[in-house]
């Protein structure tokens, strides 16, 4: 009787994964709660740009195969989406032209890092996928 010692992992969602608008869906209200936390109490940096990152991560993890673009492209522009609703609300500044476009800029800035390197990944990851694809 020979037992594996090693346990086996399994991912979190059962069955083939996250269709499109559940990819959508994920990755905008992560980088929406995590903005507007993080934009509550000090200006937006290392938190939205690590759960833009997980965002990432997570879609390429738990989205079913031929999801991969919308993992890609999705996230710059979540972030926008949820930049606008939490200017809007939170931040108090309204809908104000010079005020949005001067805040936007730098709440871009702030995590630009951090949505280049998850693209740069999640790119890579696509292009992976449509080469493993069209090898079979």
């Amino acid at each position: 009787m020979s037992q594996r010692l090693d346990p086996v992992r399994s991912k979190a969602v059962k069955g083939p994964g996250l269709k499109v608008p559940g990819i959508i869906l994920l990755q905008f209200l992560l980088i929406l709660s995590a903005e507007a936390f993080e934009y509550a109490f000090t200006k937006v940096g290392l938190l939205t740009g690590i759960a833009i990152l997980i965002s990432f991560l997570g879609g390429l993890y738990l989205g079913r195969p031929g999801t991969s673009f919308t993992n890609a492209v999705n996230p710059p522009i979540a972030f926008l989406f949820s930049t606008l609703i939490v200017m809007g609300t939170i931040g108090g500044t309204g809908f104000s032209p010079s005020k949005i476009g001067l805040d936007l800029i730098s709440l871009l800035s702030s995590v630009a890092p951090w949505l280049i390197s998850g693209a740069v990944i999640s790119w890579a990851a696509h292009f992976a996928f449509m080469r493993k694809y069209a090898k079979k």
